[in-house]
């Protein structure tokens, strides 16, 4: 399996509050790998650092084998780390297309170098963001909904776009924080079946969730975090079985 991020000694503090304590981690190409863990245990605080929301104290970050904890966000993104966000953080009066327009790597519109000398080169790559934006929403059964303002669309609708605006960042790595909050029905088997063609597709997956089920149906392997630390990494259902993890998780 090709390494797609590598994460080494991975250090992060608040004052007196350690949210990243010594992490090591990898993940793979083509893998789906569950981050599972209670409230305040450090898991999205991992993704923003991994994503450029925060930088480390210590510890190294690679990407495809380049190390990148000393990028911005925005150069991060543009390698190729796309995340979701468990408030979503939608343009919620704008379109659902013009949101999807927001996530591409390279918008060809925002060089000012090519909007001057290759207009029509411009106008040929807009069009062609915007036919990729309509066959996403039409994978996850949401072209209907392309004119619609954001804020007009129930919430199950609107985790969907979250995820759906991410998928126009197609790089190597996928950041899911807790896609599942409040999804149900045909939502739920829509995120399912998406996120699993992403990692068929060659991507790496990272997905923060506390649905168990969620977590056993797509994840062949799941780490366990608590106080900023990784507890255990193993099969989820290696997790799940854990006395001791089973106790910091539930309360049980």
């Amino acid at each position: 399996m090709t390494e797609i991020l590598r994460v080494e000694g991975l250090q992060k503090r608040f004052g007196g509050i350690v949210v990243s304590d010594n992490i090591h981690l990898t993940i793979g190409a083509g893998e789906i790998l569950g981050l599972i863990g209670p409230n305040g245990a450090g898991k999205t605080s991992l993704f923003n650092l991994i994503s450029g929301v925060l930088r480390p104290d210590a510890g190294s970050i690679f990407l495809n084998g380049q190390k990148i904890d000393g990028a911005p966000l925005y150069k991060r993104a543009r390698m190729g780390i796309a995340r979701t966000w468990q408030n979503m953080l939608l343009f919620r009066t704008m379109t659902v297309l013009d949101n999807m327009l927001v996530g591409p790597r390279d918008y060809a519109g925002e060089s000012v170098t090519r909007l001057a000398f290759g207009r029509a080169g411009v106008r040929a790559a807009e069009a062609a963001m915007r036919a990729r934006a309509m066959g996403i929403l039409g994978r996850m059964g949401l072209e209907s909904t392309a004119s619609s303002m954001v804020v007009d669309l129930p919430f199950g609708q609107q985790k969907l776009i979250g995820l759906a605006r991410t998928l126009m960042n197609d790089g190597p790595l996928l950041l899911l924080d807790e896609p599942m909050a409040g999804v149900e029905g045909a939502a739920y088997e829509t995120m399912q079946r998406v996120v699993r063609q992403e990692a068929a597709s060659g991507r790496a997956v990272c997905v923060v969730e506390h649905n168990v089920s969620f977590i056993r149906d797509l994840c062949s392997r799941a780490v366990f975090m608590a106080n900023g630390k990784i507890l255990q990494d193993g099969t989820v259902e290696d997790l799940i079985a854990s006395a001791t993890l089973t106790e910091l998780y539930f309360g049980v």
